[in-house]
């Protein structure tokens, strides 16, 4: 038999497999896709699972609800980079959408009607000690002759009427970098404690399983019952504590950590409440850096670069110890302070404004005195004409027109009315 026949044969028998083949792969696809009347049927596309929603249509996504059989549940927000009933986000849970629909651009006239003004003034609240006790001799809920100290009911009724009237908690170090995410219409404000003080976070018991009960009369306790009670309001404060830390020394470090693993911050009060106008300059270094150093060695990389001022001092910048609390080298361990508060007497003024220095904040003194000398009242009373209100978009900056000449130069994008 010659070589080309050989080939010949070959071929015609491997003809003769593939026929075979698509004969009987043809049958059983037949035979797999009939119904019970025996007509034939092309494959099923399975449904293609979607994950993420955002900029999906509200129509697209009621469509794949109810293939999906899901129930959804719909709420809307003003968003100025995603159209009008596109979706912003959302998430499935137990067979439920939910999606937050965009409404658009938020009209001029809301912004008005709101009267939107995020250079208006920011209260940063100065608490010391909360004190549990209802015999007070002094004016209101003060617990000392100057009221730095107060008392629990009185810091509940603090929380209570902040909220009242629009104002929601921010974090401190949000508000220095221009981090303003507060809902349209409302206004930010920051709680800052110093001295750490026990009974600012006083545990009364520690689980087993490592987790802290707290004296509802603390700080820590009232803001926590405060947070259940209102839970679109982000409840958080800073907590500038000394060498000292959280006064519990069987708990300190799992305080300290707890504070930052629950939405709270902790910052620099020096290591000794040291008067900076009475000492030196190698001194200031040791105050400032010592106490980094000691939160680095517990929290690191989550605490904030804040110093409160102990007592206020020195009471100017020109200072010659002040450059050296906002940065300096101790040891060989190097520190940088991204801003100072001084004791407070008046709200700040907007990250936003040109006028705004981190290096010296005030903050308002959470007392009472009658209406007087920039206590609760009277500051809250004056905020009412001047304060910050947000346009709810933390990319956004909107102003009234009348305020253009205080605004500092800002990568966000500008509305002004």
């Amino acid at each position: 038999m010659n070589m080309k026949r050989k080939t010949k044969m070959k071929k015609s028998g491997l003809l003769v497999v593939v026929i075979i083949l698509i004969l009987f792969g043809g049958g059983i696809f037949y035979l797999s896709n009939q119904e019970d009347d025996g007509k034939f049927l092309l494959p099923k596309k399975e449904e293609k699972e979607i994950t993420d929603f955002e900029n999906l249509s509200l129509a697209d996504a009621e469509s794949y609800a109810k293939k999906k059989k899901y129930e959804i549940k719909t709420t809307y927000d003003y968003d100025e980079n995603i159209e009008k009933d596109k979706i912003i986000s959302g998430n499935l849970e137990d067979n439920v959408l939910n999606l937050v629909v965009s409404e658009g651009s938020i009209p001029i006239e809301t912004f008005k009607e709101k009267k939107v003004n995020e250079l208006g003034k920011v209260p940063i609240m100065m608490y010391h000690g909360i004190v549990n006790t209802t015999t007070n001799k002094y004016t209101g809920g003060n617990v000392d002759k100057d009221g730095y100290n107060r008392t629990s009911s009185a810091f509940a009724k603090d929380l209570e009427m902040y909220y009242e009237k629009g104002y929601r908690m921010i974090r401190l170090e949000d508000y220095i970098n221009g981090v303003i995410d507060v809902e349209l219409g409302y206004s930010p404000i920051i709680l800052t404690f110093d001295d750490g003080n026990e009974n600012n976070f006083k545990v009364t018991k520690k689980n087993e399983d490592g987790t802290f009960e707290f004296d509802p009369n603390s700080a820590i306790g009232v803001l926590e019952e405060f947070k259940k009670k209102h839970q679109d309001a982000k409840a958080t404060a800073t907590f500038f504590l000394n060498g000292g830390l959280c006064n519990q020394p069987q708990y300190n470090e799992d305080i300290v950590k707890w504070l930052v693993e629950n939405g709270y911050d902790v910052g620099n009060h020096t290591i000794s409440h040291v008067d900076f106008t009475k000492i030196g300059n190698e001194k200031t270094k040791e105050e400032v850096g010592k106490l980094y150093q000691k939160l680095d060695n517990i929290i690191p990389d989550k605490y904030v670069h804040i110093i409160a001022l102990p007592f206020g001092s020195p009471y100017k910048k020109s200072h010659s110890n002040y450059p050296y609390i906002i940065e300096g080298e101790y040891n060989g361990y190097k520190y940088h302070s991204d801003a100072g508060l001084r004791v407070g007497w008046e709200p700040e003024v907007s990250p936003f404004n040109k006028d705004f220095d981190t290096s010296f904040l005030k903050r308002v003194r959470a007392y009472d005195n009658n209406g007087k000398e920039f206590d609760i009242q009277m500051t809250f009373n004056l905020l009412e004409k001047n304060r910050f209100i947000s346009d709810g978009n933390k990319k956004l900056l909107t102003i009234p027109k009348s305020e253009e000449g205080k605004l500092k130069e800002t990568e966000l994008k500008l509305v002004k009315y």
